[in-house]
């Protein structure tokens, strides 16, 4: 009879905690398997390689390595492409989300030194970065080369649009909640990484060696 009753009241206790789980908190749990699925798609397509096939995927990536303006006119478009699919469908907000997030950490590597100079300054071995016009010219190395940030945020386009295409991956969400938190990051990071390069004066867009004019030419005059 005790047995009984155990049993019964073990039962109800699960059930009832398997109804506290799906009434409250059903949404939470499936947007937390919507992210894992989403990841793992995204890493399932990054390490498979086709036999045969990743050599002429290399040698397509090798070709289009000096065209730079044409690859990101290229990504910009799947992006629009992608947006209008969301507008047209009304949904797939939390891939549009999780898509946005990726892009903005990729974004912040591509802007961050390859060392970190808050680093360097605890220890008097290693380069660092030139601060005045004497100094040995170090150029900037990133954290995430131009050509990685676009293969990574073109792959994240590419897997956000095949999410689109599967229902499972459709989480109601009130919309606007996630554009507002979306900017409040954005504004809270690129603050971050403004300060961070102001603190140890490195300009992420420089591209070569910066040259000085010469003070002979000045008040140099000219035979008639």
């Amino acid at each position: 009879m005790f047995l009984t009753v155990y049993m019964f009241l073990t039962v109800y206790m699960f059930l009832t905690v398997y109804m506290f789980l799906t009434v409250y908190m059903f949404l939470t749990v499936y947007m937390f398997l919507t992210v894992y699925m989403f990841l793992t798609v995204y890493m399932f397509l990054a390490c498979v390689r086709v036999p045969g096939k990743g050599q002429i995927y290399q040698s397509w990536l090798d070709k289009s390595t000096p065209y730079t303006a044409v690859r990101w006119v290229v990504t910009l478009g799947l992006s629009l492409v992608y947006m209008i699919r969301v507008y047209l469908l009304q949904g797939w907000y939390i891939v549009t989300y999780a898509l946005g997030i990726y892009h903005l950490n990729l974004f912040i590597a591509f802007l961050s030194p390859k060392v970190d100079p808050s680093l360097m300054e605890d220890s008097d071995d290693g380069p660092s970065l030139p601060t005045k016009q004497n100094e040995e010219f170090r150029p900037f190395i990133r954290r995430l080369p131009e050509f990685k940030f676009w293969h990574a945020a073109t792959k994240g386009i590419l897997v956000a649009m095949v999410c689109t295409f599967f229902e499972a991956f459709n989480v109601p969400v009130f919309w606007p909640i996630l554009v507002m938190y979306f900017i409040m990051l954005f504004c809270i990071t690129m603050k971050r990484q403004i300060k961070h390069m102001i603190k140890y004066r490195y300009i992420p867009f420089t591209h070569g060696k910066r040259r000085y004019k010469g003070k002979e030419d000045v008040g140099k005059t000219f035979a008639s």
